[in-house]
């Protein structure tokens, strides 16, 4: 595979890019710079913005006020420029259903003006699916394995994926994150909206979080770990009775038998507290954890 040629450090800009509907809310004042060669996650629920902001970069929707850029182009009056240098799939794939795997390959090669027939097999090997079948008898993992081959065949600068792994099993949903992994590495942008939470997390480096149409954190998966409490479950012997609750202990939850909480905050002084008193305590057990990526998500809902 060859190594994508970047003309720029940053593939996908925005700035306030908001999109309305008459009266109705899409998205308000999204800002995003991606650079080349990363896995950018971007979250949120259904009904969120995340379809509307991809319909925006795909030249499919103009936007209101603001502006998108893919490879320093404009996402509406250079839409066709910037098609020949993107791979995408929509949430909601559907194709002509007389078309096989070996005809779609050749129809949309002729429409990209380059032979894609080579790779496409390769990733259907990679995928595993059978190209002399026809949509109509595809089942709906099959016809989204052929989406993602057309969609990544012509070895794209950019790859923009509205939830990629409809219809997946496991094992391919591990295969085609290898091979996002693969044209990261060679210098693609992956923007991957998703509201499956772990595969996020697995996959990307950064993520974006949308609530209601705005963006409300823009973070390094780490980094928002980072600003997670540890969440502690202690679970007392039977009839014993715990001195009283130390500052550094917020509990959520308290009974005879259970306390759950969360740390004060990071710092590794409320760690050694709590270790201190629980090393006196009549403890029968006593977890502690840090939320992952979904328990984070779920916070800046609640809020």
């Amino acid at each position: 595979m060859l190594a994508c040629p970047m003309t720029t450090a940053v593939s996908i800009t925005t700035s306030a890019l908001t999109r309305t509907y008459g009266s109705r809310r899409g998205v308000s004042d999204i800002n995003l710079a991606i650079p080349a060669g990363s896995l950018y996650g971007f979250l949120g629920p259904n009904g969120a913005g995340k379809t509307t902001t991809i319909r925006v970069l795909l030249g499919f929707l103009r936007a209101s006020s603001g502006s998108a850029r893919i490879l320093d182009m404009d996402c509406w009056r250079d839409s066709h420029r910037i098609k020949a240098e993107v791979g995408a799939i929509p949430g909601d794939l559907r194709l002509w259903p007389w078309l096989t795997g070996k005809s779609a390959l050749k129809l949309f090669g002729r429409i990209r003006g380059r032979d894609i027939i080579t790779r496409g097999h390769e990733l259907a090997e990679v995928l595993e699916l059978d190209l002399s079948v026809k949509v109509r008898q595809m089942s709906r993992g099959m016809r989204q394995k052929l989406g993602l081959i057309l969609c990544m065949a012509h070895d794209p600068r950019v790859l923009i994926l509205d939830e990629p792994t409809t219809a997946l099993d496991p094992l391919m949903q591990e295969r085609l994150r290898q091979l996002l992994r693969q044209r990261a590495e060679a210098g693609a942008t992956v923007f991957f909206s998703s509201h499956t939470l772990a595969e996020v997390e697995e996959l990307c480096e950064r993520v974006a979080i949308v609530k209601q149409g705005q963006i409300v954190a823009d973070s390094t998966v780490t980094q928002l770990r980072s600003q997670a409490v540890h969440e502690v479950t202690i679970v007392w012997t039977p009839g014993g009775t715990p001195e009283q609750v130390p500052a550094c202990l917020k509990l959520s939850k308290q009974t005879a038998e259970v306390w759950k909480g969360a740390l004060a905050s990071e710092g590794q002084a409320n760690m050694r507290e709590l270790l201190a008193f629980a090393a006196n305590q009549p403890i029968a057990d006593i977890t502690i954890a840090k939320p992952d990526l979904e328990a984070i998500f779920m916070r800046y809902y609640d809020e």
